[in-house]
């Protein structure tokens, strides 16, 4: 198998598996016992979704301006955020139990508008977001161009979207 067939067999699979375990660790009949610290991890998840969209557009300022290291540095960095969002986002939601909206207003509407879309599209653009990664990475910047013309507003969405969930829900967290 070449090497570019193992790659899009990863990228497949982790498309695939990362929302599958995020689904599997939030349904889990008994969280997970891992202290009262974990409490902090959404005030934690706020930063990393708003330094996520900072980076995301210095990114896209960079390379406008044909900075390409500092865009390289910049999507790097967006990169590995969303690693540890993700790993943040697993563990409370393993061991913390789900935060319910506090208003039975039409703000509820607006903050599950913004839950579910958020949700949605942060499936959707794992695999894009890898495979602009894997073309950038392999200098195939052709189709790299291509799909981060999609990629680069759904994930900025995403962005700014969980910190707009956040900011809604943080004050009915219990700890």
């Amino acid at each position: 198998m070449s090497e570019q067939k193992k790659s899009m067999f990863w990228i497949k699979v982790l498309s695939i598996a990362i929302p599958l375990v995020v689904a599997v660790l939030l349904g889990l009949p008994t969280k997970l016992d891992l202290g009262d610290w974990v409490y902090n991890l959404p005030h934690v998840i706020g930063v990393i979704n708003s330094l996520t969209a900072v980076s995301l557009i210095l990114a896209f300022v960079f390379v406008k301006q044909k900075k390409i290291t500092l865009h390289k540095q910049f999507n790097s960095a967006a990169f590995i955020l969303g690693a540890v969002f993700l790993l943040c986002y697993v563990t409370y939601h393993a061991s913390a139990e789900s935060t319910a909206y506090g208003q039975d207003d039409y703000t509820k509407y607006i903050y599950y508008f913004f839950l579910l879309s958020h949700i949605m599209l942060s499936i959707g653009v794992v695999p894009m977001v890898l495979l602009a990664f894997y073309y950038a990475l392999n200098d195939m910047i052709d189709k790299h161009k291509k799909i981060v013309k999609f990629t680069f507003p759904i994930w900025l969405y995403v962005s700014v979207t969980g910190v707009i969930v956040y900011l809604m829900i943080s004050p009915y967290y219990v700890h």
